[in-house]
């Protein structure tokens, strides 16, 4: 069977490999924690910079964007809870920024 995070071999029964399931548990286990200090964490869990780099690409749940934009919508969260907002934002809402594009220029908006 293939790890659905990586597409790598996960074992006969397994869904995920052992390196994503390692770095799933580092994801977990430092969630809200800022970029530097998971990606020093994720070097720390001796699992390849390749893998590493599939694992934050990974979409665990369809949908619920990748890995990488769940980190993004945790530190935006933290920083609009500091700002004395109560809007919360999910990885499928940074997931859609994303894919929509950096503004061009300041006086006008985004093509949708």
């Amino acid at each position: 069977m293939r790890c659905v995070l990586c597409r790598d071999r996960a074992g006969w029964w397994r869904r995920t490999c052992a390196d994503c399931r390692r770095l799933l548990a580092v994801w977990q286990a430092h969630r809200g924690a800022g970029m530097r200090v998971l990606l020093t964490q994720f070097a720390a869990s001796g699992v390849a910079s390749e893998k590493v780099a599939r694992f934050l690409d990974a979409e665990p749940r369809a949908e619920s964007g990748s890995i990488r934009d769940q980190i993004a919508a945790d530190m935006t969260n933290q920083l609009l809870h500091a700002l004395g907002q109560s809007e919360r934002q999910t990885g499928a809402e940074v997931k859609r920024l994303r894919r929509r594009g950096a503004w061009r220029g300041f006086d006008r908006r985004p093509d949708e």
